[in-house]
């Protein structure tokens, strides 16, 4: 099927493959995995002759969310999950609120589905409008806060999308970088046909391990659970998910949160100075989104001078003037944005 001449499998990290670059292209928080989670799952590796067994990390994630057990499924990362729903859950009118991830899309698309697309305006700050997307949609995927325009939608607009015989997907991988998760719908019961998609790779820094989780109701998560292969989700990786939701993990996760809303606020203060940059506004996560004329040659300047940017035109609705960057440290986002100020010169010329 024709995906709209949009790249629905290219990601981040086909960015920093080259290495030797300064990631900016890639949303998993540097630093990690910390030394006490990498030593959890090293001590793992004395039980890899057992098969695996999800029923510790399964109940943590429950009381982390404060939902019975049977509400929660084990995935290897959020990828994984997007799979299950579209190849485990029969719909007819599967609908994607873009910009936004696209491998929700694309496995819809290796299914077999006519996707439907919301394409949100840039004019509007990327901001829902429930009522755009069309009552005949039986399911509907949005990202909170979303990749890649880092906008962090209200809980009770994304619970207006909810009605009977619609399933609902709110892709959350980010939601544990917004300091007090204010908007997430994770514990929530009382949405009809709500899926949270939930990933531990962004913030502890596990994509290499692949663990995410699903919330949802008990007989949807049988359904997907019911698709997916036999031990599907490694030792190491039940580990790492026990591991991350303790209170010490928890309390940690938090003060990186805040840390990252600290450093993200200095990143936009110094994209405010240069006149041709222009960031979506009221971003949330753990990157921002930005608008460059000739964004596609500003990146390839950035990367001879030694840093990697996303480029944005692999997500429907934007195109080669967008680019993603991640949040990082301040000394490094300066540094960063010195070379940003040398590519837009360089391209002006």
């Amino acid at each position: 099927m024709n995906a709209g001449f949009h790249d629905l499998r290219h990601h981040g990290d086909a960015e920093v493959r080259e290495g030797g670059l300064t990631d900016l292209a890639v949303n998993v928080r540097t630093g990690t995995p910390p030394v006490w989670l990498r030593e959890r799952i090293a001590a793992s590796l004395a039980s890899l002759a057992a098969y695996p067994d999800g029923r510790a990390a399964r109940a943590a994630v429950a009381a982390r969310h404060g939902v019975p057990v049977q509400r929660v499924l084990l995935t290897a990362g959020a990828a994984e999950a997007f799979v299950l729903i579209a190849r485990a859950l029969r719909v007819y009118r599967p609908v994607v609120v873009h910009p936004q991830f696209t491998e929700p899309e694309a496995a819809l698309r290796d299914a077999g589905y006519e996707v439907g697309r919301v394409v949100l305006r840039a004019e509007d700050g990327f901001r829902l409008d429930p009522a755009a997307v069309p009552e005949s949609a039986d399911l509907v995927v949005v990202g909170n806060p979303t990749n890649p325009t880092s906008v962090l939608h209200p809980a009770a607009e994304l619970a207006r999308l909810a009605r009977p015989g619609r399933i609902l997907v709110v892709d959350e991988a980010f939601m544990d970088a917004v300091p007090g998760e204010p908007e997430t719908l994770a514990p929530r019961t009382d949405v009809p046909g709500l899926i949270v998609v939930r990933s531990l790779t962004k913030t502890w820094g596990l994509a290499g391990l692949r663990i995410g989780y699903v919330l949802a109701g008990p007989g949807t998560v049988a359904r997907l659970g019911r698709a997916q292969p036999l031990w599907p989700v490694g030792t190491p990786a039940l580990a790492a998910a026990e591991a991350c939701m303790s209170p010490g993990a928890l309390a940690e996760a938090a003060r990186a949160a805040e840390r990252i809303a600290a450093d993200r606020a200095h990143l936009l203060a110094g994209l405010a100075e240069f006149d041709g940059v222009r960031a979506v506004p009221a971003a949330a996560g753990p990157f921002v989104l930005v608008r460059i004329d000739r964004a596609d040659e500003v990146r390839g300047r950035l990367r001879a001078l030694g840093f990697a940017a996303r480029r944005g035109d692999t997500f429907p609705g934007l195109d080669r003037d967008w680019l993603r960057l991640a949040v990082r440290d301040r000394a490094t986002t300066n540094r960063f944005l010195q070379g940003l100020d040398q590519a837009l010169r360089f391209v002006a010329v």
